[in-house]
């Protein structure tokens, strides 16, 4: 994490959590066997967490991208914002559910171009976005659009990123621990840069 400033509120648990948070908690217990760390601290602001569940499920459900797509935009995003703790657990969703190849993990992490051309182009498309702040010019969406890609598919990077500011956000302002769950993952290999 990157931030100097930690929140003092310590993580909320299932008996702590405001009644308006204890159900989002409750679920993510119920569906990962364990309440995230992020979970926990978000809780503060039931709302907070609500919004950042939605737009999350949103754009997994909405947008057309395929599981590992949808890994590559989140991470590439984390990593953007330098959230330790979302980068470990995108990882570990990459690499154990969504299918991303190792190859392309590693050129992710080692700031390399993805050697898959479409991938490549989806996360490029979605630094574009985080860099230029939404404002493109018709060359920044044009790869991106070769590529395969719909203009719907753009307003669902612009809602991961949205998303990614809640999440990254918060694990900054409160310094998250990563949990046990996402640990393997939380550094790349030896001598590869975390961020890009």
């Amino acid at each position: 994490m990157t931030s100097s400033y930690r929140m003092s509120l310590p993580p909320l648990t299932l008996e702590t959590a405001p009644s308006e948070a204890r159900s989002m908690l409750e679920d993510a217990k119920a569906r990962l066997g364990f309440v995230p760390n992020m979970y926990a601290n978000m809780a503060h602001a039931p709302g907070l967490l609500e919004t950042y569940l939605l737009g999350y499920r949103r754009f997994r459900e909405d947008f057309g991208f395929t599981p590992a797509e949808q890994e590559i935009v989140f991470l590439t995003v984390s990593m953007l914002n330098g959230c330790s703790y979302c980068t470990a657990a995108h990882r570990m969703l990459a690499a154990k559910k969504s299918g991303v190849p190792a190859e392309v993990l590693a050129a992710l992490a080692e700031g390399r171009p993805i050697p898959d051309p479409r991938l490549r182009a989806l996360a490029e498309f979605t630094r574009t976005l985080w860099r230029k702040r939404a404002r493109l010019e018709a060359a920044d969406a044009e790869p991106f659009l070769a590529a395969g890609y719909g203009e719907r598919q753009i307003l669902g990077v612009l809602l991961a990123l949205a998303v990614k500011l809640l999440s990254n956000g918060a694990n900054h302002l409160f310094q998250t621990e990563v949990d046990p769950a996402f640990r393997a993952f939380a550094e790349p290999p030896e001598g590869v840069p975390g961020e890009m």
